[in-house]
């Protein structure tokens, strides 16, 4: 049998549900969310204070809290090493439904 990771999605429709499955444990979906919120400051500051640096720990900070996620606790290896941008989407798409209580924490 096939690993899922290993199938190819035709859309973002068709990969989201995937993606939300490999989220199933709440401290990772909490580390992501933390990640992303950290990777949205660093953005901020990257925009008021000019210094491009800020955008290097947007990456690292957003991508460390998601990766301890799935590594420590999802025990899964992230669907970024296999679908990069389908994943960046569901990262945005599960941060705003988490925000805005449609997916719990």
């Amino acid at each position: 049998m096939a690993n899922v990771l290993q199938k190819e999605f035709s859309s973002f429709a068709e990969f989201y549900p995937f993606y939300l499955s490999e989220h199933s444990n709440r401290t990772c979906r909490e580390l992501h969310f933390v990640g992303s919120t950290l990777a949205l400051f660093f953005v901020a500051t990257t925009l008021l204070t000019g210094n491009l640096w800020w955008l290097l720990a947007a990456l690292v900070g957003g991508y460390a809290f998601a990766w301890i996620g799935h590594f420590v606790f999802e025990k899964n290896r992230p669907a970024t090493f296999k679908h990069p941008i389908y994943s960046f989407m569901g990262d945005w798409v599960m941060y705003w439904q988490m925000l805005t209580g449609q997916t719990s924490f």
